[in-house]
């Protein structure tokens, strides 16, 4: 009956050191808390990127499949002027693609590419959708050539401060630029890498674009 009592006292004791253990060991593992993003691309639609638009248009629809439908996503057009053409789910396909496919068709009575007005008003989209909750980035598609009005156009001597002011409000902001030439991405990289670091720029032509998915979810935290 002792041998008995003894071996039952054991027994709760290890459970109770077992049981205590595990409470501390629990009690470190900090569980990540998931965060929504919002991806604010950035389309170039106008008469000089044509040629590329119906690719960028299937990249872009390919990045939202790798989306949360938790995430949200906001479209800017940009071609003479900018402007919001769609806003919601990553995941609403059919609103996706019957917005990209209405609203970015030629127009020929547009020349420029406004691609400063739709940074200017994707910095503004991020901070709000950072109040909100969001961990925002900024996605530029195309050629990133400056045409028609010089003051819709990017400053690119004024653009790392533009960016510097936005990380006050959004420690966590990161953008990529995707289809340029390299010239053009060599001189995103020299203006904004200083600005952004290598994890929250990402940049990436059309031969580099297979492994681009996996960096855009790297710089949103996922």
């Amino acid at each position: 009956m002792n041998k008995k009592l003894i071996t039952i006292g054991i027994l709760i004791l290890a459970l109770c050191v077992i049981g205590k253990l595990l409470f501390v060991l629990l009690k470190h593992i900090k569980i990540d808390e998931f965060k929504p993003a919002a991806v604010i691309f950035a389309v170039d639609s106008s008469a000089s990127n044509q040629n590329k638009l119906n690719d960028e248009i299937e990249y872009l629809k390919t990045l939202c499949t790798a989306l949360d439908p938790e995430d949200m996503i906001k479209i800017l057009r940009v071609s003479e002027t900018s402007y919001l053409i769609y806003e919601g789910s990553p995941t609403n396909h059919s609103g996706i693609n019957k917005t990209l496919e209405e609203f970015t068709k030629l127009n020929t009575q547009e020349y420029g590419t406004a691609y400063g007005e739709a940074l200017k008003k994707s910095f503004d989209h991020a901070i709000t959708m950072y109040k909100e909750g969001y961990i925002p980035s900024i996605v530029v598609i195309g050629d990133l050539e400056n045409e028609g009005d010089v003051n819709k156009q990017i400053n690119w001597d004024t653009l790392p401060q533009s960016v510097e002011n936005v990380k006050k409000y959004i420690p966590e902001i990161s953008m990529m630029f995707v289809y340029a030439h390299p010239e053009k991405l060599d001189l995103v990289k020299t203006k904004l890498a200083p600005v952004l670091g290598e994890k929250k720029l990402v940049i990436v032509n059309e031969q580099t674009i297979d492994k681009s998915q996996r960096k855009l979810l790297e710089a949103i935290g996922r």
